[in-house]
């Protein structure tokens, strides 16, 4: 008897309507448009209005996914999201979502793996499908990452963008859906993309907040490194585990960190660039969101079709690395 299969069944997003391009950057740090793209692939990214939480980015695009699959918030059983800028410490945001959304059936918790957190939430949302506990399953990525920028370091702040991404798991009543799941990480590389202070081994003080501790850190030639070899081992051992070949998939759907590795990895690959998905240049690394977001680019695109088989793959601070096979199903958009 074959087991119980996850699909997604629905696909939302909100991204702020607030652009902070290039040329904005430019008056902000030391930096220029043609120093940007050429580095990262980036043109623009999308930011939050001051005070705005990732709760309310979450909850928007939960309600878009909702909307297009038809069904009430009170039909949801879990709420999982995937974040690093959760509104507080405590409660989690999944908490503010479900009540935010109203979704008064559904209990909920947060993920923190940084850029690989929407595909670690999907993983563990689908375990939930396949074992028959639940049948409906919001998997959310959302991040305000302009909340722990620091706009006067140009290494950091000109990557990153503002957004969020759900999707609805429900169980699959035919073959697609998703098919398998690899993840890793290597805590060895915590200290080379990470928050210093606000935990429990640097709680706040005025010292950490002068020192600009409460903002993200990033040693950017090794993460680069890391992530341009990672993306493309562990997609090849997805595929390998599944007697497949790059040939052989549709659609590649990476995490959108800078243009430089989703292009190394997809030379690993050999893939042409009709089965890659990028759209880093208008909305920057929006970190659990990228994905989500990606998927949607690739349905407005057309290249996302019924049956349609993808690899998706993501490296995060952690560092935290996963990778995903998916036959598509039908999804209202």
């Amino acid at each position: 008897m074959e087991k119980r299969r996850a699909r997604i069944t629905a696909l939302g997003r909100y991204v702020p309507e607030r652009v902070l391009t290039n040329a904005d950057l430019e008056k902000m740090v030391d930096t220029s448009d043609e120093w940007i793209r050429t580095r990262t692939g980036i043109t623009q990214r999308h930011i939050v209005d001051p005070g705005t939480p990732t709760s309310v980015l979450a909850a928007a695009a939960a309600q878009d996914a909702l909307r297009k699959r038809g069904l009430s918030p009170s039909e949801v059983d879990l709420i999982i999201v995937a974040t690093v800028t959760p509104d507080m410490m405590f409660p989690a945001t999944a908490c503010l979502v479900q009540h935010k959304i109203e979704a008064t059936r559904a209990w909920g918790f947060d993920i923190s793996a940084a850029c690989s957190g929407f595909l670690y939430a999907l993983t563990m949302g689908a375990q939930f499908i396949e074992s028959g506990a639940h049948r409906r399953v919001l998997v959310i990525g959302a991040d305000v990452m302009s909340s722990i920028m620091n706009y006067k370091d140009r290494t950091t702040c000109v990557l990153f963008g503002d957004a969020a991404g759900a999707v609805l798991l429900e169980p699959a009543e035919d073959d697609t859906g998703i098919l398998d799941f690899y993840h890793e990480v290597d805590g060895s590389g915590g200290s080379y993309l990470h928050m210093p202070a606000g935990g429990s081994a640097m709680p706040t003080t005025h010292e950490t907040v002068d020192k600009g501790m409460h903002y993200l850190k990033q040693d950017g030639q090794h993460v680069f490194k890391y992530a341009s070899r990672k993306m493309a081992d562990v997609s090849r051992q997805i595929l390998e585990r599944n007697r497949l070949t790059p040939e052989q998939i549709d659609l590649f759907v990476a995490h959108q960190a800078n243009l430089r590795i989703i292009r190394a990895a997809q030379e690993r690959l050999g893939l042409p660039d009709e089965k890659v998905v990028v759209n880093i240049q208008e909305y920057g690394n929006t970190t659990a969101a990228t994905i989500p977001l990606a998927l949607g680019t690739a349905m407005d695109d057309g290249r996302l079709k019924p049956r349609h088989r993808l690899v998706i793959a993501a490296v995060g601070a952690g560092f935290t690395v996963g990778a995903m096979l998916v036959r598509w199903s039908g999804v209202p958009w």
